[in-house]
């Protein structure tokens, strides 16, 4: 059985073009190249590391809790829902971070990933203490919403290719 794979070419094509006509998002394409680089260290730090095996995450919400500086709703969904099954969202989290990282590197669909990155972001805006590492989130927050906006998967990457064929929110 042969697969043919029909727009390979044209893809690869508008790859290369995506250069010439989204020109202005040239240094944007880098930053995403950087931050799709940044996301996948940071996954492959937790799953060799032991976020996957010890209740770190669990840990943290418990910490948050403790602090009272959270919203009523997010207090009980953490603790019905995020700390009992926390080696489920460990998971999520690294295979999130995972799929941010190869959407961002690839340029495909960086829109609704980069929007996804943003609200994790927002996530720990709203519930890390201001003394740590917010500067961190805050910056994070800006450039993945600034990449969804812009849509920086129009440079270098292979959202231009779906643009160029049906202009859509979401390439």
């Amino acid at each position: 059985m042969v697969v043919r794979l029909r727009h390979t070419p044209t893809m690869i094509v508008a790859f290369f073009e995506s250069i010439k006509y989204s020109g202005h998002l040239f240094p944007i394409a880098f930053l995403r190249l950087f931050l799709g680089y940044y996301y996948l260290k940071e996954s492959t730090e937790k799953m060799h590391g032991d976020f996957l095996d010890h209740p770190h995450l669990a840990d943290f919400a418990n910490d948050w809790l403790s602090r009272g500086l959270i919203p009523i709703w997010y207090q009980n969904l953490l603790q019905s829902v995020v700390i009992p099954y926390w080696q489920f969202f460990a998971y999520a989290v690294v295979l999130l971070q995972i799929a941010i990282g190869i959407s961002f590197l690839l340029g495909f669909l960086v829109r609704p990933f980069a929007l996804i990155a943003s609200l994790a972001s927002l996530n720990f805006i709203l519930v890390v203490d201001p003394t740590q590492m917010i500067l961190h989130h805050e910056f994070l927050f800006a450039v993945t919403f600034v990449m969804a906006w812009l849509g920086a998967g129009r440079c270098l990457g292979f959202d231009y290719f779906f643009f160029k064929r049906n202009r859509g929110i979401w390439w």
